[in-house]
């Protein structure tokens, strides 16, 4: 049958990055405790296109994924991009996958045990050289240091998210990121809690007033203090309870 994919297009423009998004896949992954986990990531996949060629055979990204078929670290996304530049002829190719990452918490006072889920990733890309970043989001407390100062009784608090992504040297798990996210904020949270625990954190965070830019802070200098890590990125967004907009920052490795 006729390729029409390698017809000359009408508008011959170059395009940066074509190719698949939001794929579910399963996957298996490094787990600090276990070894590995089992998950389903949201995978996109993409190489560039010349001009000279209308459009890219999208069943191929599926055939190199199912050609790896789900083991996913540092050591199988490199070889993956590999074979996305041959399979396609072209000069660049990078994946992303963002996945559930699952990980027991034991709540601090009763003990009690669950299953905490944070939003993991992978970005990956080759060209001239291969670049390889991952992250978490970890959701955290944060109580409000000026509501704490000026209020007689009590101070606001709620949820909040940072993100970490890094480029590292060296190895690092998930649990590592996870623990510096937390450390960083006004308590964890758990997703149980009995009412001994509840107690602990809410006096924890009221002793630990934290803003964003205090928890953005906090993360980045201990990123920057690991001689692994070679660069990252760091975001903190309050889901603020009292107001309505939430409260933000960001710092970037300056190195």
């Amino acid at each position: 049958m006729r390729d029409v994919q390698n017809d000359a297009p009408k508008d011959a423009i170059p395009i940066d990055e074509v190719g698949i998004k939001s794929l579910r896949y399963p996957m298996r992954v490094l787990d600090r405790t276990r070894g590995y986990q089992y998950t389903v990531a949201t995978v996109s996949m993409f190489v560039n296109l010349p001009k000279h060629y209308r459009g890219t055979h999208m069943s191929r990204f599926v055939e190199i994924l199912n050609e790896f078929r789900g083991k996913m670290s540092f050591e199988e996304v490199y070889p993956m991009l590999e074979k996305m530049q041959e399979e396609f002829d072209a000069q660049s190719a990078g994946v992303r996958m963002e996945f559930p990452y699952f990980v027991r918490k034991v709540s601090p006072v009763a003990g009690s045990e669950s299953i905490a889920v944070y939003t993991a990733f992978f970005d990956a890309t080759l060209k001239d050289d291969f670049d390889f970043r991952f992250g978490v989001t970890v959701p955290v407390n944060l109580l409000c240091p000026c509501s704490k100062e000026i209020s007689d009784k009590g101070a606001h608090n709620q949820r909040a998210y940072i993100k970490l992504e890094v480029k590292t040297e060296g190895f690092v798990w998930f649990e590592e990121l996870i623990q510096i996210a937390e450390d960083a904020a006004s308590s964890p949270v758990y997703p149980l809690l009995k009412r001994v625990d509840e107690k602990f954190i809410t006096e924890r965070a009221y002793n630990t007033p934290r803003f964003v830019e205090d928890a953005a802070r906090r993360v980045a200098k201990t990123l920057s203090e690991d001689k692994r890590i070679t660069s990252f990125l760091v975001e903190a967004e309050s889901m603020e309870s009292i107001h309505n907009h939430n409260a933000y920052a960001l710092i970037k490795s300056r190195c």
